[in-house]
């Protein structure tokens, strides 16, 4: 098995801890706002670090090195992650999924410049089908663009520049030393964020559980995705998060009851064509 495949596996991973999380952010909206949830989730990240840091022995791989770019790296990502926790909130699951989903195009035009990897033809081309669909599925109107929808949209590009900065990392840096300056950092953007106006909401024994659930997928996915990062350029590993659209979708119609549409299945295909052509062009360019 190459290493294209095994980051498509973790991605998988990935995949599933991301829509878990959303269905727990929707969850714990009504009581806690965005920079809450980060705290919280944080918090219980860094507990969950280090007793796996613990049990694995890895402790000793966190170091104080390349803190700058860490701190580059999870400012972006709290950015992101925040503005997503608001427009979960606000905007239907599918069309949030869909515009965050120009991660992976902004990914392919941005990693010459910070990761200096080749831009080909190719990946331009995957760029351009996977946004024909993104458009398909989102059908943004430019006459009505709501809070939500700018805040997803936007949010794609923090996740894209923390991916390129999560490949700088692991050049170098451990999965450990990175999950630790994640929740540790984040966890103070968050007491910062949440505690300017003196009042930070705690969690109510009802809500509590969902918070937990937030960290550990939020958590988890974070590991895969490092994984995957680690296995294969971001280029190729950040088109297979995809997957989520059409997953997402029908989670949103069971549980939300938010129209399944035709369009979203439509776009989805695109989505996967581009996925396709990416992988195996990818596979090709690794085989001797």
């Amino acid at each position: 098995m190459n290493d294209t495949v095994k980051a498509a596996l973790w991605m998988i991973g990935a995949i599933t801890s991301f829509t878990t999380m959303a269905i727990a952010g929707r969850a714990v909206s009504l009581e806690l706002d965005t920079f809450e949830i980060m705290l919280f989730r944080s918090l219980t990240g860094i507990a969950i670090v280090l007793t796996a840091g613990k049990l694995a022995g890895t402790l000793g791989q966190i170091r104080a090195h390349r803190l700058g770019l860490h701190f580059t790296r999870n400012i972006c990502h709290f950015a992101g992650q925040n503005l997503w926790f608001f427009a979960i909130t606000v905007i239907p699951l599918a069309q949030v999924f869909a515009l965050e989903f120009t991660t992976p195009i902004w990914v392919i035009l941005l990693s010459p410049l910070i990761l200096r990897e080749r831009l080909t033809a190719v990946g331009l081309a995957c760029a351009a089908i996977g946004f024909i669909g993104i458009l398909i599925v989102a059908r943004p109107d430019p006459a009505n663009l709501s809070p939500g929808l700018i805040a997803a949209a936007t949010c794609a590009i923090f996740f894209a520049l923390s991916a390129l900065f999560t490949r700088l990392l692991t050049r170098t840096e451990t999965i450990t030393c990175i999950l630790f300056y994640l929740t540790v950092m984040q966890a103070v953007f968050g007491l910062i964020c949440a505690g300017y106006d003196g009042d930070i909401a705690v969690p109510s024994l009802a809500t509590l559980p969902w918070v937990i659930l937030i960290g550990c997928a939020g958590l988890i996915a974070h590991f895969c995705l490092t994984t995957a990062l680690s296995l294969a350029p971001a280029s190729v590993v950040m088109p297979i998060d995809f997957v989520r659209l059409p997953t997402i979708a029908v989670i949103g119609m069971l549980l939300y009851n938010e129209p399944l549409e035709i369009l979203v299945f439509v776009g989805a295909a695109f989505i996967f064509v581009a996925n396709y052509i990416n992988i195996r062009q990818s596979r090709r360019a690794l085989t001797p």
